[in-house]
């Protein structure tokens, strides 16, 4: 039996390229469906009474993202020689980079299986054969993402994320005021912040100081944050969507069992078991100093790091940036001398 380049047996190789021709051809089953069944293959709605517009957009979007993929594919490829992958350059080639058999070969999936995946036929590919498409086309992380959108895969790769703070942050934080920016991670912790955020929030600018514990463990008199119920239950489901990415990290598990012992609220919102992201909202912050502020909370996320990200305090108008400047214009001993007269009288300790 005489075998090809690729270790394949010539009729196991003319039987897919058979398949390959059936499947495209226009005597193909597909060309005799209902028009019913081919609207549903084509995305074209009936009319516009039936209802069937957001069927066919759905279609039509699905069929442009193969196209993307098929693009995607040929363009990785074509950047790779067979020397990089441990392959003999062999004849002259026709186009550059590896061929489709030889991507198929190293990735371990069948010619057709591959030929489908890169002509974008409504094929469902797996996460590991995309993860060995993906080591096999040498992609970074950004293109493996950009891959699993293309190919429909909702299970999109964790990112790699760095141990340090990105060098710069501390800067940006400075450059915000007056406006008050703070940096946490995904549960909550102070990492970074600026001088405004400090004069803002007191409590919270010392080592090792947690939001939600600020939130959840604080009587409400002395509680900066004057959260309602849908305010604290977002908190802890972004929490709980962070959580299940460091199932094996033990802080994580301290952490609620922490919160969930001291506060049946904060015990309660978990058992829900809700998920979220944050949101940009208004925030009341309550000072002792200069009552409430209203302040939008804008959040800005860091791909880079572990779930890190950026929260951002602004006046939402010019009576509360009025208030804002007169705490900030304040001596530190001025701004806290309510807050320490507060605790003294209604929280001694001793």
């Amino acid at each position: 039996m005489v075998t090809g380049s690729m270790g394949r047996s010539r009729p196991h190789y003319f039987l897919e390229v058979l398949e390959l021709l059936i499947t495209e051809s226009p005597r193909s089953p597909v060309s005799r469906r209902s028009g019913y069944q081919h609207h549903l293959d084509t995305g074209i709605g009936m009319d516009d009474d039936g209802g069937m517009s957001d069927v066919g957009d759905r279609r039509t979007v699905r069929v442009e993202r193969r196209a993307q993929l098929g693009a995607f594919l040929k363009s990785r490829r074509a950047k790779i020689a067979p020397i990089d992958v441990g392959l003999p350059p062999g004849p002259r080639r026709r186009t550059p980079g590896l061929r489709r058999e030889e991507v198929a070969h190293l990735s371990g999936i069948g010619v057709t299986w591959y030929t489908w995946l890169e002509q974008g036929r409504p094929i469902n590919a797996s996460a590991q054969v995309l993860d060995a498409v993906a080591r096999t086309l040498g992609l970074d992380h950004a293109e493996k993402v950009h891959l699993y959108r293309l190919a429909d895969v909702p299970s999109v790769p964790a990112a790699p994320v760095q141990a340090m703070m990105p060098p710069g942050l501390p800067v940006i934080l400075d450059k915000l005021s007056p406006l008050p920016a703070v940096l946490l991670d995904s549960k909550y912790y102070v990492l970074a912040h600026n001088d405004a955020y400090r004069a803002l929030f007191p409590g919270l600018a010392d080592a090792d100081s947690n939001v939600l514990r600020t939130v959840f463990l604080t009587p409400e008199c002395c509680n900066p944050y004057q959260h309602n119920v849908d305010d604290k239950r977002r908190m802890v489901a972004y929490l709980r969507g962070a959580y299940v990415r460091h199932l094996d990290d033990p802080t994580w598990q301290a952490l609620v069992s922490e919160l969930c012992a001291a506060s049946t609220e904060f015990a309660g919102m978990w058992a829900r078991n809700d998920v979220a992201v944050p949101v940009n909202l208004i925030k009341v912050v309550q000072h002792p100093a200069v009552g409430d502020l209203a302040m939008h909370l804008t959040m800005m996320s860091l791909p880079a790091t572990d779930g890190e990200w950026i929260q951002i305090f602004s006046p939402v108008d010019d009576t509360e940036a009025t208030k804002l400047a007169e705490l900030l214009a304040m001596k530190a001993e001025v701004r806290l001398r309510p807050v320490d007269e507060h605790r003294r009288r209604y929280h001694p300790v001793g």
